[in-house]
């Protein structure tokens, strides 16, 4: 553009030469100031559950080079950038998953600088930037995972990852060989003893009381509270399937607090459940009618949550393992509406199988014991959900059955055996 510019004055000046004095002193044009250079913006920040990671994502107003780096005392994931502005950016933000927390930092020398706190030793499985499409702006992704300390010590010295918006996923990726980085105070690793092979994780169950804290729940006969009742009867199924040795246990509770209905699904998706169970007893106007039932989450319930979710603001997170953010409005949805249904079907099958077992051991309700409501706690779409109601308050035989320790150590045996069917049937469903 300058040698057009200056090739340009020649010509104009050239040109005047005929009218001008012979001795006429020509002057050089002065060159057109600079275009003002606008600050890069974080415009939005976001963290993501996977089931073997983190993703925090941000998105920016235009490309930017980066580099990322780990270290450790304390553990952190560091993310150097050229002078970005972040309004509010350095507040700490509060994490999920691995990340404990995040902040932002301006340095000297115009730069910043992205801390990211995670709650023991990690790893980046992956950064990268998406170049700006389908209507979204150029996004910044880190990808990071939990690693041991043994791990994480034979990875010193830790390498820097840099790349820029402007080129693709993959281009962006580090290359085979890079300039160490040593993280801080990072010592010599001890001699690794061999390795055996790893040990499949056991099955996440997460155990919902319902109610809790000012929500009580239903009022039973002699005043008993719902909330006291599936808190205990969640404490004697967390023994159980611990005592099993087969299953990590999460509660959404485990005193008298009140949390909110999406909390308790966001709480076991946060931990990556592979079941949800929420724990119930009812109250009717009838004392006559007792007994267990079980709900899953209905057709209607469910094609309204997969509208929500499509949204364009919830794709990030609305699959575990899947940012679909980036996808067009049909392909998301067909995505969310088939993980939705293959979820459902799993639920039903675990109700099915809990009605047989459950059955044996303690009175089920004898109009249609299973039954599809809407709850919010089974709108996950990626997690198998199931409601059990124990028995109905409002039945003076319920109530003293489910107010005794025996009569939930039977439930429990009976919820564990189910569980164990269950997940037996998912391995043979996964091998086949």
């Amino acid at each position: 553009m300058l040698a057009i510019l200056a090739a340009l004055g020649a010509l104009l000046g050239a040109a005047a030469l005929p009218c001008a004095p012979a001795q006429a002193q020509t002057t050089a044009a002065l060159p057109f100031p600079p275009p003002v250079q606008e600050r890069v913006s974080v415009l939005n920040a976001r963290l993501g559950l996977h089931p073997d990671k983190t993703r925090l994502v941000l998105e920016l107003s235009d490309s930017v080079p980066f580099t990322v780096s780990v270290h450790g005392s304390p553990y952190r994931v560091v993310v150097d950038l050229p002078d970005v502005s972040w309004p509010g950016g350095n507040t700490v933000m509060a994490g999920k998953g691995v990340v404990a927390r995040y902040r932002f930092e301006g340095r000297d020398g115009g730069a910043s600088r992205l801390v990211v706190e995670t709650d023991g030793p990690a790893r980046v499985v992956e950064s990268y930037l998406i170049p700006p499409r389908d209507g979204f702006k150029p996004r910044f992704v880190l990808d990071i995972a939990r690693t041991t300390p043994a791990q994480f010590a034979a990875s010193a010295p830790v390498a820097a990852t840099t790349g820029t918006a402007s080129v693709s996923r993959e281009a962006a990726r580090p290359p085979a060989k890079r300039d160490p980085i040593v993280p801080v105070a990072a010592a010599l690793p001890p001699p690794v003893p061999p390795r055996a092979a790893p040990v499949p994780e056991k099955p996440m169950i997460v155990v919902d009381p319902g109610h809790g804290g000012v929500d009580p729940g239903a009022v039973g006969v002699g005043g008993v509270y719902e909330k006291d009742i599936t808190l205990a009867m969640a404490r004697e199924l967390k023994r159980q399937l611990e005592g099993s040795g087969r299953y990590r246990v999460r509660l959404t509770r485990d005193k008298d607090v009140f949390i909110r209905l999406r909390d308790r699904v966001a709480i076991a998706r946060e931990v990556n459940a592979d079941l949800f169970l929420s724990l119930h007893a009812d109250s009717i106007g009838s004392a006559a009618v007792r007994g267990l039932s079980i709900y899953t989450l209905s057709d209607r319930a469910s094609d309204r949550e997969a509208e929500m979710l499509a949204a364009k603001e919830n794709r990030a997170d609305a699959l575990a393992g899947m940012d679909l953010s980036s996808e067009n409005d049909l392909v998301a949805s067909i995505l969310i509406d088939l993980a939705q249904r293959d979820t459902m079907n799993h639920s039903k099958r675990f109700a099915n199988m809990a009605l047989e077992h459950l059955g044996r051991e303690v009175k089920l309700i004898p109009n249609k014991p299973h039954r599809q409501a809407g709850f919010a706690v089974l709108t996950a779409p990626d997690m198998p959900s199931a409601l059990v109601e124990m028995g109905y308050l409002s039945s003076p035989q319920d109530v003293s059955l489910l107010s005794k320790s025996a009569h939930r150590e039977k439930l429990g045996r009976g919820m564990v055996r189910t569980i164990d069917a269950y997940f037996k049937w998912l391995t043979g469903v996964q091998k086949s």
